[in-house]
């Protein structure tokens, strides 16, 4: 849990560790942008005559004019990098098919012939179950392995939400969109559908589990 709940989570994902060395580094030119812009406006604020080779210094013009592409680069750059690490999917070992519908989850592990389940919110109010986010069947994947999800609906646009995992994926009516998962460590871990989506868009949570591999294939032959 981070103080005050300002910032990230705690990240559990090579991607989502990049996003959150990439918003350092780009709130970092923020800030010196800022301090410059701060310092020039004060010192004309204070200054009733400014110099002449201040305002009209062609070297400065062609400074800011310059600086700007510049600084762009350098946060365009890493953006993009990091845009096609998201899109690349690497010798997957295991394949998840979701589907959204009105309003919960169902799940499919396509490598194996007989495990399909539906998850729903569980509305119990015990102190054991976190509020809103818990569900009855969670979805179990093992760690240290690379995943691909294949999301899709069968009613209306949901997306499929897991910001300590770094990914946010619309699942559209027709059409099968795919994403790389891959965990550091085991834990529980929430999200939720975060397009809305209808009348209990907020009641349609997500809960993984991740567990070791062998842990994993006890998991499948006991299903």
């Amino acid at each position: 849990m981070t103080w005050m709940k300002l910032s990230f989570q705690n990240s559990n994902s090579p991607l989502m560790e990049q996003l959150i060395f990439f918003h350092d580094h780009t709130i970092f030119i923020i800030i010196m942008i800022m301090s410059t812009i701060t310092y020039m406006m004060l010192f004309i604020m204070n200054n009733k005559f400014i110099n002449i080779k201040i305002s009209e210094n062609q070297m400065i013009e062609f400074i800011w004019t310059a600086t700007p592409p510049i600084i762009l680069i350098f946060i365009a750059m890493p953006s993009l990098h990091l845009l096609y690490l998201m899109d690349e999917i690497k010798c997957p070992i295991l394949t998840i098919k979701i589907f959204g519908h009105q309003w919960f989850w169902s799940y499919e592990y396509s490598d194996f012939s007989n495990i399909e389940f539906e998850s729903y919110m569980i509305n119990d109010l015990s102190k054991e179950n976190f509020r809103l986010i818990e569900v009855d069947n969670k979805t179990i994947i093992p760690y240290k392995f690379n995943i691909r999800l294949l999301i899709s609906s069968d009613d209306v646009i949901h997306s499929w939400t897991i910001p300590s995992l770094a990914i946010k994926i619309d699942a559209i009516p027709g059409r099968m969109n795919q994403i790389n998962l891959f965990m550091n460590r085991p834990g529980m871990y929430f999200g939720q559908c975060s397009e809305i989506c209808g009348i209990n868009h907020s009641f349609m949570p997500i809960q993984i589990e991740s567990i070791n591999l062998n842990k994993f294939i006890y998991w499948i032959k006991n299903f």
